[in-house]
């Protein structure tokens, strides 16, 4: 008797775990790929980004629309000179444990995230803080970061100087808490399912490496009840086509990129479901101006000139890339309403190549004395075709091409540590809304991303103006002087801005395009 009823619980609560299982709404959703980990202070990519932002909530979050709303923390209040953040925690922001989130939890991954030993990846970002640098370099300890704990739930963060973009910083996944106890207890295990404590809306269920990653809904989650997905199923396509596929057969409802190449097709097939907003990201030539012939100024803007980006962007990238006329993408936050662009840049095609013979004559070449470039480019078929494309362009102006490929490891570590290079192919995605994020890249001292080595002391000066000014309306004029100075040297040739390349299906609701391309699965829902 007593057997035979606990085999009839037990058929009973199989029943209902299988019916629960049944009933939960999930939502299986291509990533670029698998991530190398899931410490937040050691990832560099967008695809851990898309996991992070699902698994952990940051003091500020990014709604649908990419706008900065209020995340752990309710409110804050900023000092007159523009350098304390107050931060007030919400009282029910709660660790997927059941433990409080508390002010000491952000003050411990702020100090990790900055000491040298941890390896951060990103450390730079929150470069803004007091003393961040100084700890990142070992030359302060953790202890003297500019983050404090008022009491449990207030923060205090004081930075070096005024920035006024600091609140979008902190969307970075750089910005995201930790459970102290959790890591201290761990160590660097506790990004393992079994050991992960997490603050968002879902928690971390398995990892299957080239197969799935699972979460599910975290029930002690702040808005637990406001999340309609109950389970997400993450699935890596390093192959953009395979996710197409699935998506076709009903397997996948969205695709976190998609292969140019194959773009017109897709949409012929899939018309609404295939999303191209513009992303925040510039893609470019950096131009070498150590190099002797590419010193001169004048030949730098009659490469830029002859250059037909808008067959480059509709013929080779099948328009998933749009025309760039300026180093900055357009939509960004925190600038002027006309941003600046080249001045040529409604000229005709025709107009623009006679007036970049002629600059190119003025500095010594021609046809009868050619001038001689190497064209470096990550391997990649689309960056191929449009080097090639972009040779034959610069051939009437008496230019003559080759090309030095590599795998991308190997092109970006030598730009960043030779100078032996002239032309060569780069990219850059913006950490956060702000013209600065695009315009820094060509300061004299970041020896990281100024592929160009252009080194201005007046356009330095304008960066540093910029920074130490609160007032967002000067600030933004004070970035497009330093824009349209950048425009009249060409340091890069702007060639193109990113569009982020989705597939949606017409089930998932709540998906909306962002120049970010975040999609928090938090906001969504699906519909059958």
């Amino acid at each position: 008797m007593m057997k035979t009823m606990m085999r009839g619980l037990l058929a009973g609560a199989a029943f209902m775990a299988s019916a629960s299982a049944a009933s939960a709404v999930t939502y299986v959703r291509g990533n670029d790929s698998d991530p190398e980990t899931l410490d937040q202070h050691k990832t560099s990519t967008i695809s851990e980004a898309h996991l992070l932002r699902d698994l952990y909530e940051g003091l500020v979050i990014y709604d649908p629309e990419a706008n900065v709303i209020p995340g752990v923390a309710e409110s804050w209040q900023v000092s007159d000179d523009g350098t304390v953040y107050t931060f007030k925690l919400r009282a029910d922001a709660t660790w997927s444990n059941g433990d409080p989130v508390t002010a000491e939890d952000f003050v411990f991954s702020f100090q990790r995230i900055q000491n040298p030993e941890t390896g951060a990846k990103y450390a730079t970002i929150l470069y803004p803080i007091k003393n961040a640098e100084k700890i990142n370099k070992g030359e302060l300890e953790p202890g003297e970061l500019g983050v404090k704990a008022v009491d449990d739930k207030t923060l205090e963060i004081t930075l070096e100087q005024p920035t006024p973009y600091f609140l979008e910083l902190l969307t970075h996944q750089t910005g995201l808490p930790l459970n102290k106890a959790s890591v201290e207890e761990h160590g660097s295990d506790f990004v393992k399912p079994e050991n992960i404590v997490t603050n968002g809306a879902y928690t971390l269920v398995s990892i299957t490496p080239n197969d799935k990653i699972v979460m599910e809904k975290n029930e002690n989650f702040r808005e637990a009840d406001t999340v309609s997905i109950d389970r997400i199923e993450w699935i890596p396509f390093e192959d953009r086509a395979s996710c197409v596929r699935r998506f076709e057969a009903g397997e996948v409802h969205s695709c976190s990129d998609l292969p140019a190449e194959q773009l017109k097709s897709i949409r012929d097939r899939l018309g609404d479901q295939v999303r191209t907003p513009p992303y925040l990201g510039t893609y470019y030539y950096a131009l070498n101006t150590q190099n002797e012939a590419l010193s001169d100024a004048r030949v730098r803007q009659a490469l830029s000139m002859a250059i037909d980006r808008e067959f480059i962007g509709e013929e080779i990238w099948s328009g998933a890339m749009l025309p760039a006329y300026s180093q900055v993408p357009p939509g960004i936050g925190n600038y002027i309403d006309n941003p600046p662009q080249y001045e040529w840049a409604e000229e005709s095609l025709i107009d623009r190549e006679d007036r970049a013979i002629e600059l190119m004559t003025e500095a010594g070449y021609g046809p009868d004395k050619p001038l001689e470039l190497e064209l470096s480019y990550n391997a990649s078929e689309n960056h191929k075709n449009t080097a090639t494309a972009i040779a034959d362009m610069w051939s009437p102006l008496g230019v003559k091409v080759t090309f030095n490929v590599r795998d991308g490891s190997a092109h970006y570590a030598h730009l960043r540590d030779s100078d032996d290079y002239q032309v060569a192919r780069a990219g850059w995605i913006g950490d956060y809304s702000d013209p600065q994020n695009f315009l820094f890249l060509v300061e004299s001292d970041n020896t990281g991303f100024n592929y160009a080595k252009y080194k201005n002391p007046e356009y330095d000066a304008l960066m540093d103006k910029a920074a130490a000014e609160t007032d967002l309306e000067k600030r933004a004029e004070i970035l497009a002087e330093a824009e349209r100075m950048f425009l009249r040297d060409t340091p890069f040739i702007p060639l193109l801005f990113y569009s982020s390349l989705s597939l949606v299906s017409d089930k998932l609701q709540g998906w909306e395009d962002n120049i970010q391309n975040v999609h928090a699965t938090r906001f969504m829902s699906i519909s059958e």
